[in-house]
Parts: C-alpha cells; structure tokens; sequence
C-alpha cells in the first residue's frame, strides 16, 4: 500500500437525519462513522464522523459524515468546506427535505461542483420518483446534473454500484496543488498519552511533512508525526485526511477553526472585501455569520454597492483572494456565497468611497489580471504581503528589494525626481541636493531604499543626498572660492584669515558647501585649505629631521601658528604623524 499519504481522495456526505447517511458510510467502507457514545444512543451524527477505504480501482476514499440534524448545522459546514465533493443522500420512502435542501444550499453557496447523488433506503419505498425530484432540485445549483444511485444499505442492494459510481465522480475532480503553502483548518483537536497535541483536518492544497515547521495562531509549531488513514506517513499532500502530533502547542490552546499554515504564506485579516456569487434581494442584515474552512466567526457587514461588501470579523482569519466564504443569516437560516477580493482593503474615508470601491472590486478581473490592478492601486507593497494576499506576482512589476512596485511606476516617479531636486535646490542653492529621506517622502515611498532604484542621471545619490552631478556651487560662491584657491596654489598653507573669507562673501554654509564639493578642506574652524594639502605637508615634513618639533613643521610649511598647530593635530588624527610623549612628532 502506498503509504506518503497521495492519491487519496476526500467527499462529504449531505443530507437530511435519518436518511441514512451514516448507514451508507459503514456499508461503503466496513467501518462506523458516528464517534460519540451519544450519537449510538440516539442514533443520530452529531459530530463530524470519518471513516475511511480502498474501492476496487485501489484508489482510497475519506468519508467526512456530517451531521444531518438541523440543530447541528454548524458542525456540518466545518466538515464540507475544505472538502472538494460530495455524497448527497436522499432516502426513498421521506424524499427531499427542509434540510436536504439546507445542506444542498450550503454546497452551492461553497460553489462544490462535484458529487454523486445516492437515493437510500430503497427497500423501503419505490426510489424513482426521489431520485427524478432530488435529479431536478439539484440541476439548478452549482452541483447540475449528478449521476445518481439507488441503494439500500440494509440489505447492500446498490453498494457496489455506489463505489462504482464513486470511482467515475472521483476520477474527474481536478487535481489539487501539491505545492501550494499548507492551510489545514482544524476540525478536531485532542490529546494522546506519550504523544501529546494531536489536530486533525481535511489537507486541500500542499504537502506536509514529519519535522515541517508550521505556524498554530502565530506561534511556530513543529510536526511531530504525521498520520493519513490510520497509519504513519512521513508525508502526505493533498488532497488528504490527516492527523498531526504537534510540538510547541498544547491542546487546550487549540481549536476546531484554528489553521495551520505554512510560514507568512497567509495574511490573517478581520476586514475584507468580498463579492457575493449568491443573488440578493432584500437587504442583508447588519451582521452574518462566516463559515470559512471548519472556522466559525461573526462579522459586521457594510455594503458597498450591487453585491459587494465589507466585512468586519470579529475574529481575524488567515485568507486569500479567490477563497469562497459562505455567509449564514443565523435569523433566517439563509446561506449565501461570497469570494474574498481583498484582504487588505483601503479605508472608505471620503463621501462615495463605497460605491467608488464597489466599481474598483466590479471591473477587477481575476488572476494575473486582478494581481496587475490590485498593484496598480497599491503602487508599492512588499513582495510576501502580496503573494500573501494570493495574487500572482506580475511578471512586468519592478522588483526592488523585498519591495514591489507597480507596472510604470518607477519611470513615473523618475520623472518627478528631477523637478523635485531643482525645486529643492533653487530654495536651498548652497545645499548639494535634497536629504534621500525628503525625497521619500515627496514620492510617497514606504521607504528610503527605494530612492536609489528611480534615480537617473544627470543625479546620483552621494552622501544621503541626491544630487545633481556636476551642478556646483552658485556662481558667486564658485568665484569667491576660486579665489581662495588661488592665492592657496602660490602658498598651500597660507589659509585666509575668517575675516578675508567673510569679506569675500564665504560665511560657514558656503565653506561647508565648498568642502561638500571637495573643492576645500577643512582643518579647522576658519582654517581651510586647499585639496592635496596632506600630500604637500607631508612631503615637506620628510625633509625634516625626525622626530620634530612644532617649531620645525611650521618653519617647513612656511605658515603661521594659528595655522601650524590646527594642521598638526589634522595630521595626528588621520594617522599621517605620531605624537610622542615629549610633545615632539615623526611621522609614521
């Protein structure tokens, strides 16, 4: 037997109590559905039951049996909503029902297209005129024209044609993705001596493994063992019932509802847009209840326009675009489908937002589609929040960092860049360029990385700045320098006194611009000199005996103590000279 937990395939049952379902289960695979003692004393599913088979192709078959009675509707969504068809049993001498047709309202709002249709009971009652009503009832929902079997499980007339019929329905599901990100929503949780937290649930989509590391309500987890259908696996991808012995959780910090994913691959959200797939006449009640999953929370609804909506959860939820919801009106006991088509919606702010959001929602197209205009409008989001979200990356987005950026956004924000730091400079014309944080924020960017990637020649970014490449320094200030350094050309080390600076129009921000522009050097206050000045003094200083005094450097450099004794102390920082301990220096 193949034992990695593939090549299993997952149907639920549906239909009224009493109509057999259960009864039909044991008949299928030898095995009792109902868990509880209670639900042998009364002869009724309260709880999700599961049992299990090989049919005779060899493929092997999960049963989820959900509750039929109308008071335990509940369960009975936690046990279909990650399953992908159905068994849809009607009994032959009760026929169609209030809460057959409840069930089958539940499978399509949840869009299940897949399933088989079994008219038990057929000892009981002739079973053609149910079958030819449940046939009609059926067509017009998601589920359309089902093959259809009858059968008692009584007497096991029909039980080998229900597996028959069975293999044929399980044949055309489409296959799942096994390298999707995990998502099992829980439906029960326990513990086993020596082993500890066990959860179990129907795998829709990837693969998990013995030692996966998975996340349980934010917190890490690790799987333990990993069983499928009773028996140890090492391995098993969807789809598939599986169980999962847990380290990192105990069992009462889990619950039917909680999900176990696959590290940041969801985003765990309480507001959301969503559309509605079931039509609606009257108006929705301020709240419904969301059944997701086995996951069970209530939400405020505000409706946006036609058949949007947005949600409030009460609780947050790890979504994606393209899950279906099913919304219940626990007043009216109405179902209804919805698809998630955001999970990180903007805020409706402004008068008409709803309705301008209700447009937004009603012309975004699935797919690549939906991903290139739910980028557009985002502009900029980082990659794992958008795949998060479940959109595609689209292959035309720049990708800067961990950062995505909408189709055409960065030559559009190039071109604003320009402008911005002429503006910038026109008010500030000592300063190189503006501050790459300032750029940030005039560009609306979430961050200062992403300057670099939309700035083009002539600009460049130099020293937190983005400048302009080769601008200079304002003509006068350029013609007072040019000055300074001429007279520095015929003495390098006569450094205008603070006063000619002054007089020549170089206060303290236009020196500090001529050392940006490197054009100066600063050795200390009022002290500037001019650039290869380290060179020039050093190479004066080899001529001198070593080591040497103050006295000795400055009769070398032929310049003034106000000066000599800045310049020194330069040199002994930038590791040029070494002063000794008797105040005398040599160069290193």
């Amino acid at each position: 037997m193949d034992v990695t937990g593939a090549g299993m395939d997952v149907v639920a049952t549906a239909g009224h109590v009493d109509h057999g379902k259960s009864t039909l289960v044991k008949a299928l695979t030898g095995m009792e559905p109902d868990r509880w003692e209670e639900e042998r004393r009364r002869g009724l599913t309260i709880d999700l039951g599961f049992a299990w088979t090989t049919l005779p192709s060899g493929r092997r078959l999960a049963v989820v049996d959900v509750p039929g009675h109308e008071k335990f509707v509940g369960n009975m969504l936690a046990g279909v909503g990650s399953v992908p068809a159905a068994l849809i049993v009607v009994a032959a001498d009760d026929g169609w029902s209030a809460q057959t047709a409840e069930h089958v309202a539940v499978l399509d709002a949840l869009g299940v297209r897949h399933g088989l249709l079994v008219v038990t009971k057929a000892d009981a009652a002739d079973p053609a005129p149910a079958l030819a009503d449940a046939l009609d009832r059926l067509a017009g929902t998601s589920l359309g024209r089902l093959p259809a079997v009858a059968a008692s499980a009584r007497t096991g007339a029909g039980v080998p044609e229900v597996a028959a019929a069975l293999e044929s329905v399980l044949a055309g599901l489409p296959a799942p993705d096994v390298t999707a990100p995990v998502r099992l929503w829980v439906d029960r949780a326990f513990t086993i001596r020596g082993a500890g937290t066990v959860v179990t649930g129907t795998l829709a989509a990837g693969t998990v493994a013995v030692s996966d590391r998975l996340e349980l309500g934010g917190r890490p987890v690790t799987v333990r063992g990993l069983q499928s259908l009773g028996e140890a696996v090492p391995t098993a991808s969807a789809t598939a019932r599986v169980a999962l012995n847990l380290r990192g959780v105990a069992v009462e910090e889990v619950a039917r509802g909680d999900a176990l994913l696959t590290p940041d691959a969801f985003r765990r959200t309480d507001a959301l847009d969503v559309t509605l797939v079931t039509p609606v006449e009257d108006r929705l009640p301020a709240e419904l209840v969301v059944h997701v999953g086995s996951a069970t929370v209530a939400a405020r609804v505000r409706p946006l326009d036609g058949s949007a909506l947005r949600l409030r959860l009460t609780e947050p939820l790890p979504l994606r675009v393209g899950d279906r919801l099913l919304l219940r009106d626990p007043g009216t006991r109405r179902v209804l489908g919805a698809d998630v088509r955001d999970v990180d919606p903007p805020e409706l702010g402004r008068r008409g937002a709803a309705r301008t959001r209700a447009a937004e929602l009603a012309e975004q197209p699935p797919g690549a589609g939906g991903a290139r205009a739910d980028l557009a409008r985002r502009r900029v989001v980082r990659r794992v929040d958008f795949v998060a979200m479940g959109w595609p990356v689209p292959p035309e987005a720049t990708s800067t960092g961990p950062w995505l950026l909408a189709p055409g956004l960065v030559e559009e924000l190039a071109a604003r860049v320009l402008p911005l730091v002429a503006g910038y400079r026109n008010r500030l014309p000592l300063e190189p360029g503006p501050p790459v944080e300032w750029v940030r924020q005039e560009l609306g960017l979430p961050d200062a990385e992403l300057v670099a990637g939309v700035v083009r020649a002539p600009l460049a970014l130099r020293g937190g700045r983005v400048v302009v490449a080769g601008a200079g320094l304002p003509p006068a200030v350029q013609r007072a320098v040019d000055g300074v350094r001429a007279r520095l050309a015929e003495s390098p080390f006569a450094a205008p006194e603070a006063g000619d600076l002054a007089a020549a129009g170089l206060g303290p921000r236009e020196l500090a611009a001529a050392v940006r522009e490197e054009l100066l050097v600063r050795i200390a206050d009022a002290v500037y000199l001019a650039p290869g000045v380290e060179a020039e003094a050093t190479a004066r200083l080899a001529s001198v005996p070593q080591p040497f005094t103050l006295s000795q450097a400055r009769t070398a450099w032929g310049t003034s103590r106000r000066v000599a004794v800045p310049l020194a102390e330069w040199l002994d920082a930038r590791g040029v000279t070494e002063r000794l301990p008797d105040n005398t220096r040599r160069l290193r």
